[in-house]
């Protein structure tokens, strides 16, 4: 089905674009959440009588990524989390992590546009967090992961091994706990066969 998008999608294109997109995707998602239009004649007129708008808005978010690159490569951002003595989290740091962060900085960016190496970050060091800002323009933001060790937490002990019951030499008879229980005497008799 071709639709024309009525604003920016991640992974599909820009405002204004038009698009051949699966039947599904567009009844389910981008014709009811408005991201885009059916391509119709009557929309094609349309969009071509907003296509210089459409344009300038274009060129608009261009400049604004790129200013908005320079900043974000200017950012340092540190993560203070629990760790292990090997280095290893006792959790991780994710996008949502990291977006958050940045907010507190000031910076509004959806963590769908923020890639962490392997989705999340589970040992301490410094990692390279990449940023899609709009369309080719992309932003590279340092991150610190340091670990902390909790006070008073004491080392955990090891575990003890789970001991088997030796199993019973050929021949010898099972150990008197896995034998079957025996039916008391005259438990047979309220069976429903005698009963009737």
């Amino acid at each position: 089905m071709k639709v024309i998008l009525n604003q920016d999608v991640i992974g599909l294109g820009e405002e204004g674009d038009i698009k051949d997109v699966a039947d599904g995707y567009a009844r389910n998602f981008l014709l009811p959440k408005k991201l885009a239009i059916l391509n119709t004649r009557q929309n094609l007129a349309s969009l071509e009588h907003r296509r210089a708008a459409i344009e300038a808005r274009k060129e608009q978010k261009r400049m604004d990524a790129a200013g908005l690159r320079e900043r974000l490569e200017a950012q340092e951002i540190k993560f203070s989390v629990p760790a292990g003595e090997n280095g290893k989290l006792f959790g991780s740091v994710n996008n949502t992590l990291v977006a958050q962060e940045l907010e507190k900085k000031g910076f509004q960016i959806e963590k769908k546009r923020i890639e962490i190496p392997e989705h999340t970050i589970r040992s301490v060091g410094t990692f390279k967090v990449r940023i899609r800002l709009y369309d080719k323009e992309e932003a590279s933001v340092k991150l610190i992961v340091e670990g902390i060790v909790q006070a008073g937490a004491a080392p955990a002990a090891p575990a003890k091994p789970r001991q088997r019951r030796p199993r019973p030499a050929e021949g010898e008879a099972p150990a008197a706990e896995s034998a079957p229980e025996a039916k008391p005497a005259g438990a047979e008799a309220g069976s429903p066969a005698e009963s009737r």
